[in-house]
């Protein structure tokens, strides 16, 4: 069955008042590897093992992978909190913009007499053979 108009905005209103909740956030990926340091010496150069343990935050900057390392545990932590948050933004991004494809699906039109004015459908030309160009400009 579905849902009336007023229910979805009801949804919606619900759904942003989420993303007040957000805190800090930032885009990336955490993981942990063990790297072995290289010194005779350390724990590390033992073959049974695991190595130093690394913390690492991947992320892109103007395209490129980044990865960013951790001074402690705990700001590991933190950036591992503001990752999940900023996943958590994206999900709810999502469901904001389905749940508004639906909202304007169901939206009534306002109907005006007449239809389209000479001037309208002339501004409307102009403007697609305008934006034609453009996209025609940046694909290359």
């Amino acid at each position: 069955m579905p849902q009336s108009l007023a229910d979805l905005e009801s949804q919606r209103s619900s759904l942003l008042q989420q993303f007040l909740t957000l805190g800090d956030l930032r885009p990336g990926t955490v993981s942990a590897a063990a790297r072995r340091c290289g010194k005779s010496s350390c724990h590390c150069a033992r073959p049974d093992s695991a190595g130093h343990p690394q913390f690492r935050l991947l992320h892109k900057v103007k395209g490129k992978s980044v990865g960013e390392s951790f001074p402690s545990p705990a700001a590991f932590r933190q950036a591992a909190e503001q990752v999940n948050e900023f996943h958590r933004f994206q999900q709810l991004s999502a469901e904001l913009t389905a749940l508004n494809k639906q909202i304007c699906r169901l939206r009534p039109v306002e109907s005006e007499p007449g239809g389209w004015s000479e001037e309208e459908k002339k501004r409307l030309l102009r403007f697609i053979k305008k934006s034609r160009g453009k996209s025609r400009r940046f694909s290359k």
